[in-house]
Parts: structure tokens; C-alpha cells; sequence
């Protein structure tokens, strides 16, 4: 009987994490493999085409998410901080009802210079386990993943007290470990197929 009891209460508590998991986002996902991906002129990008890189960080994006849009700024000087530091930055609009031409649009009028790619049935988000737009990730060559989370902690820049994804890439080009790997993403659910 007693054994019984702890096996339920395992059971319990690994309901309850798995739970937690899902609500907050938190998947298992460590590594991924390539993929090739077509951005809104048409043009093919592949993963492995920045193995060069020091750091490839993964943006999911949004045209009409207001989250999203909020972070146009942040994400355009991220581009502008760190294309000269050897750092790839690719945006993926993952979302069912975004188009190409409304993807391209956007970037024109956003004046966005940053890639971004279209995941036709967000099979890209679905391998990363992505649900909200913004939601960035930090990839190295091998394609592990050393960052997911938030880009900072507020979509109001004069309430930012954490740079999240500014400070991983920082510790990342100076040879060390991400001190926080993981941030919980927010902002409007992805809208998949």
C-alpha cells in the first residue's frame, strides 16, 4: 500500500511539472537540425549557411502582433549591434494568416534589414517548440540551443530592466557560459495551421 502511495504521488508531481512545462513554455528541445527556408524575395536560406557564425540567434516574428511590433526597434539594433560581431540574426514568421507579401510589406514600412523567413505550416516553430511572437533563441554551430526566452523583460522600452537576450550573446562572444539559458517568452500565440 505504501508503495502504492509514492508511486501516485510521483505520478502527481510529474503531472504537475509536465503541466508547468506546458503552460510556461518550457520545452525540451536542445539542439535542432537544418532547415531551408524561403525569405519574402523568394530567396532560400539554410541553417547551415551561418555555421560560420559566433552565435545564430532565432527570432519568431509577427506582422500584426502588437507584442511583436513593439519590438521592431530592439530587433532592427540587435541586427545593427551585432552583424559586425559575427552574429547571424533570422527573423521566422511562423503564422498561418501572415503572407509573403504581407511579411514584405511589413519590413519595408518597419524598415527591418534583419532576414526574414516565411514557415509555410510552422514546421520550424513546431520543431522549436516556439509559441509566442517574440520568442528568440540562441543557437551555436552545432545547432544546440544556449538561449531561449524572452528578447527583455518588458514591451515597453522604458520599463526594461533586463536585457535577456542582449546579455546571452554578450557572455556567448566572450567565451563564457549563458548565465541564464532560459526566460519565459511572451507575447501573442503563434497562429498555426
Amino acid at each position: 500500500m505504501m508503495i502504492k502511495n509514492i508511486l501516485k504521488t510521483i505520478l502527481i508531481i510529474l503531472v504537475i511539472f509536465i503541466g508547468l512545462g506546458f503552460i510556461y513554455g518550457l520545452g525540451n528541445v536542445e539542439s535542432v537540425k537544418d532547415f531551408t527556408l524561403k525569405d519574402y524575395l523568394g530567396n532560400e536560406h539554410s541553417l547551415s549557411d551561418y555555421k560560420d557564425s559566433k552565435a545564430i540567434v532565432i527570432i519568431f516574428v509577427a506582422t500584426r502582433c502588437p507584442v511583436s511590433n513593439a519590438y521592431n526597434t530592439r530587433m532592427e539594433k540587435l541586427f545593427e549591434d551585432y552583424k559586425d560581431k559575427d552574429v547571424a540574426l533570422l527573423g521566422i514568421n511562423s503564422n498561418k494568416s501572415e503572407s509573403v507579401a504581407e511579411i514584405k510589406e511589413h519590413a519595408k514600412e518597419k524598415n527591418l534589414n534583419f532576414t526574414i523567413l516565411k514557415d509555410e505550416g510552422n514546421v520550424i516553430a513546431d520543431m522549436f517548440e516556439a509559441s509566442h511572437t517574440p520568442e528568440a533563441y540562441i543557437l551555436n554551430k552545432n545547432l544546440s540551443i544556449l538561449y531561449h526566452g524572452r528578447i527583455d523583460n518588458s514591451q515597453r522600452e522604458s520599463e526594461i530592466t533586463s536585457k535577456d537576450l542582449r546579455k546571452a550573446l554578450n557572455e556567448i562572444l566572450a567565451g563564457k557560459e549563458v548565465s541564464n539559458p532560459q526566460t519565459k517568452a511572451f507575447g501573442c500565440s503563434i497562429k498555426r495551421i
